[in-house]
């Protein structure tokens, strides 16, 4: 067994590392934008103009069904991906992965409506969302693996939370170009301002895939691609080998990705659509969390190499847990400044909190032959009950209970628990080499 340059603590010199996770960071913020933008249209536009002929509920809820399509096809661009990435390279991967995502999102800047090509008009944006989906699900695994691969070992949760900025940076830049859209009133947003967001996403595209091709593979992965050492089939030796730790892994991925999503899609649309208040008011609130998710998911990072991953981790899933109630009574008081700091404490900090030391976390969970494939699954897999059906629940249950906010809240509390059960059976892996290869049997022996 080759014994690599990381496990013995060693990795990129400071220029290096920056400029991969640098190389990292643009990609997920080009796949985040496209991700997010999407779901910010479903909730505003994408109700009437795609599917106009059932009532704006409902409408809304069939429009979140398709936000929820990109999640579902997003395990197939892991375990696609992940597999090549794992057998022939991170870089090629990363390129591609980018380039379906981003021209998906440009060509819905394009697409018909409704009232132009009838039936056809939510076929098209249907697979167009689901080649979102495959390309952002091959994206992460990724571009955690090269930011991780390449960092010295006491410095892995901080860089590895390069990347995940691309979470709040994506939400920033789609929020803030809706917002700007908007301000040419509603009646211009939905006849044509809202194609302007998606085809701004081609010269992010062209931005992402010149850094992109700059970067180098992680020393990791070529002393195994020269002895010849990588998986012959990534995905069954990771279900064969590490089970356990796979199903925990994606227990942990429960809440953040909930607890991003209820707080991004669908809580725009609970104050819209039942408290009657301008989506100014939500979109708003969202730059100021993005903001903050900025500061908070490098902290978390950097502090989960001083303390270890699952300590910070558990302490955002309990602030999702235990402030679920709260902040949705912060909501429902219609108060603009309080449903900012709903935002704030829900978004900004519960799920960037979680975020932070989450690449680093999934990363040291896996050997480097399995790396990519076991961080896709764990990661596309783990999305499927929860953050790709949180808006699509969410607007169900207000709608089974008559608009009542505290079912949703609850659905919150429920899946945090989840994730902190999960936590609490995990590993910490803060120490563990990166070419450490512990399956879940040697571990019960």
């Amino acid at each position: 067994m080759v014994r690599h340059r990381e496990g013995s603590g060693e990795g990129s010199g400071p220029a290096h590392i920056r400029e991969i996770a640098g190389a990292s960071l643009i990609g997920t913020v080009v796949e985040w934008y496209d991700f997010f933008l999407y779901g910010t249209m479903a909730a505003l536009v994408f109700n009437s103009e795609f599917f106009p002929v059932v009532s704006p509920l409902l409408g809304t809820m069939i429009a979140f069904g398709t936000f929820a399509a990109g999640f579902v096809t997003r395990p197939l661009g892991g375990i696609v991906f992940g597999h090549f990435g794992d057998r022939l390279g991170r870089k090629q991967m990363l390129v591609l992965t980018m380039m379906i995502m981003g021209g998906a999102t440009f060509v819905m800047g394009l697409l018909p409506t409704y009232a132009q090509i009838g039936m056809w008009a939510p076929v098209l944006l249907l697979v167009l969302r689901m080649l979102q989906g495959i390309g952002l699900g091959g994206e992460w695994g990724g571009a955690a693996v090269m930011a991780v691969e390449h960092a010295p070992a006491q410095h892995r949760g901080l860089y590895s939370s390069w990347p995940q900025m691309g979470v709040p940076i994506g939400l920033l830049l789609s929020t803030g170009v809706v917002t700007a859209v908007g301000w040419l009133g509603h009646d211009a947003l939905v006849a044509w301002a809202w194609r302007i967001p998606f085809l701004l996403s081609a010269v992010l595209i062209a931005v992402g895939l010149f850094i992109r091709l700059r970067i180098a593979e992680p020393p990791a992965f070529e002393a195994i691609k020269e002895a010849g050492e990588q998986a012959t089939t990534p995905l069954l030796e990771v279900l064969r080998r590490h089970p356990r730790t796979t199903l925990l892994a994606i227990g942990a991925r429960f809440s953040e990705s909930v607890t991003f999503n209820i707080y991004n899609a669908f809580l725009l649309t609970y104050t819209t659509l039942v408290l009657g208040l301008p989506s100014s008011v939500v979109l708003q609130g969202l730059l100021v969390a993005a903001l903050v998710g900025m500061v908070v998911i490098p902290l978390a990072g950097a502090l989960s190499d001083r303390i270890g991953r699952r300590p910070v981790y558990l302490a955002g899933a309990l602030v999702a847990l235990l402030t679920a109630f709260p902040l949705f009574m912060l909501v429902d008081t219609r108060d603009t400044s309080l449903i900012w700091i709903a935002l704030v404490i829900g978004w900004g900090i519960a799920a960037c909190g979680m975020y932070g030391p989450q690449a680093a976390f999934f990363a040291e969970l896996y050997p480097t032959r399995v790396r990519y494939s076991g961080m896709s699954v764990v990661y596309q897999v783990g999305v499927l009950p929860s953050g790709a059906v949180a808006p699509l629940v969410g607007t169900a249950l207000v709608a089974a209970s008559g608009g009542a906010s505290w079912p949703v809240a609850a659905y919150v509390a429920v899946i945090a628990l989840i994730t902190v059960v999960s936590l609490l059976l995990s590993p910490e892996t803060r120490r563990r080499a990166l070419d450490a290869d512990t399956p879940d049997s040697a571990r019960a022996r």
